[in-house]
This record gives structure tokens, sequence and C-alpha cells, in this order.
């Protein structure tokens, strides 16, 4: 209770911003959970990936901090990855349409024999 008594804007916007930000939290759970349901797991890595340098970005201009070389190279290697992972499914999805579509053996349903006694 100290820490909302001592926030500089007063004790009720404490409890306001610890609030809205549970509820942001929430959503990014429940995003990320949906990506791996609806994508795969790695592009939910991918995306969360992302979005740290992004929140640097966003800190840079709300905020006014400094943009230092450690934030910049975040930004590229993570855009980097980005770019890596959407290239890599681009070409597996050109690898799979130019291949002919044959049949497996597990995808050829068996013939049920029905033996009759004498």
């Amino acid at each position: 209770m100290r820490e909302a008594r001592d926030f500089e804007l007063g004790e009720t916007t404490y409890y306001v911003v610890l609030v809205c930000s549970g509820i942001v939290w929430q959503g990014f759970y429940l995003g990320a959970i949906g990506v791996i349901f609806a994508g795969s797991s790695l592009l939910c890595a991918v995306i969360i990936a992302t979005l740290h340098p992004v929140t640097e970005i966003l800190a840079v201009i709300f905020y006014k901090e400094k943009f230092t070389a450690e934030k910049g190279v975040c930004l590229v290697l993570s855009l980097w990855g980005f770019v890596s992972y959407f290239y890599g499914e681009l070409e597996n999805e050109k690898e799979k349409s130019d291949q002919p579509q044959t049949l497996d053996e597990a995808e050829i349903p068996q013939a049920i024999s029905v033996t009759t006694s004498p």
C-alpha cells in the first residue's frame, strides 16, 4: 500500500493503472494462445520477439527515452527473424504446390474382406 501512496499521480490512478495493466496482459496471453491454436507455437514466438523492439520504439516516442545501439540491434535482429520465418513459410508452400499429389499407403483405405465359412 505504501507504493500506491507514493505514486506521484495519486493512489486511485495507481490502482487504475494496475487493473488496466492486468487486463492488457490477459488479452496478450489470450491472443498468444489463439495464435498457437490457429497457427503454431513458432509463429507465436516470432510475433512476441517482434513485439519486443516495437515496445522499445514506442518507449522512445512516448517516454522520450534514448534510442541506444542495443535497441537498434534488437530491432534489426527481430525483424530479420520475422521476415526469415515468413519467407521460409512461403517457400514451403511453393514446394508443396509444385509437387504432384500422391496418396500414401496410410491414406488409402484398406478393403475389409469378409470371409464366409463353408
